[in-house]
């Protein structure tokens, strides 16, 4: 069986042939149905492939969601273990100790900021960080329908795409 570009190559020479006068109309009609056949067989084994591969796309997504709630319960649980050995060791007041393997210190960490206004847009703009602009695709895709002129910053496009049902 041909691989998809030897049938689209002779689907390609079969648009040729047409040019050719001279060509016997039985010929021609044979060779469109076996070639027509074997696209179809091919269409159809590729999208068998591509329903294989969604599958395996679902079940890598659900292992990497099962992996995250793993990865995040793990560090919930050390940062708890963190938590009670630290008020352990202030309430005992032993706060510096070595054992064979470890060094066990509390210490005080560097200023942290602190936010006291509730409302951010009272936050003077020298220390307001800038987030990446975004465009509103919507919007912009509404105004170019109702016919706006935009002044060149975007147009609409359409392309096609496979649709396998």
């Amino acid at each position: 069986m041909s691989n998809i570009y030897e049938i689209t190559n002779d689907y390609l020479q079969i648009m040729a042939m047409l040019e050719d006068s001279d060509l016997d109309p039985q010929t021609l009609a044979d060779t469109m149905e076996g070639i027509e056949g074997e696209f179809e067989i091919k269409a159809e084994n590729y999208a068998k492939v591509m329903k294989n591969l969604e599958g395996d796309i679902l079940a890598i997504k659900t292992e990497i969601d099962r992996l995250t709630a793993k990865k995040k319960a793990l560090e919930n649980n050390i940062k708890n273990m963190k938590s009670t050995l630290q008020t352990a060791m202030e309430t005992t007041g032993k706060t510096k100790f070595k054992t064979e393997l470890f060094s066990f210190n509390i210490q005080k960490s560097a200023p942290a900021v602190v936010i006291d206004l509730e409302d951010m847009s009272k936050l003077p703009s020298q220390f307001i960080k800038q987030r990446d602009i975004e465009a509103d695709k919507t919007a912009i895709k509404d105004a170019i329908q109702k016919g706006e002129d935009l002044g060149g910053i975007a147009h609409l496009e359409s392309k096609n795409s496979l649709r396998i049902k």
